[in-house]
């Protein structure tokens, strides 16, 4: 039988994990053992704060919201009930948007909301 030669397979895999690692310091951007360990926790740190990421966001645009709800004398939980009951569809980063940049839209909205909660 033939022999089977991994060299070029392994050298690759290798040489992809130090290429992540490129700009780490010490020997965890040089040593293939503390390198892949390195990688490997950077990745899966990436994959969680993908999620965090999201969840930091929107708790950003709800502090908005509320803080612009408040200035117009309505709850962040009155502005947002008030706006399902009359239909309006817009999520809480457009609302948030709207609050910080262009306050006589966001007045309107508080108008619409609080006519749909009275009713």
């Amino acid at each position: 039988m033939a022999k089977v030669k991994k060299a070029p397979a392994s050298r690759e895999r290798r040489r992809r994990i130090l290429k992540r690692a490129k700009g780490y310091r010490t020997a965890r951007g040089s040593l293939i053992r503390l390198a892949t360990e390195a990688v490997e926790r950077g990745l899966a740190y990436a994959y969680r704060d993908r999620k965090v990421r999201k969840r930091d966001f929107r708790s950003l645009w709800i502090t908005r919201i509320g803080a612009a709800c408040k200035e117009e004398g309505l709850s962040y939980s009155h502005f947002i009930d008030g706006l399902r009951k009359a239909q309006v569809e817009l999520n809480r980063k457009i609302l948030a948007d709207l609050a910080v940049r262009d306050r006589s839209v966001f007045q309107e909205l508080v108008k619409v909301a609080q006519a749909a909660g009275k009713k």
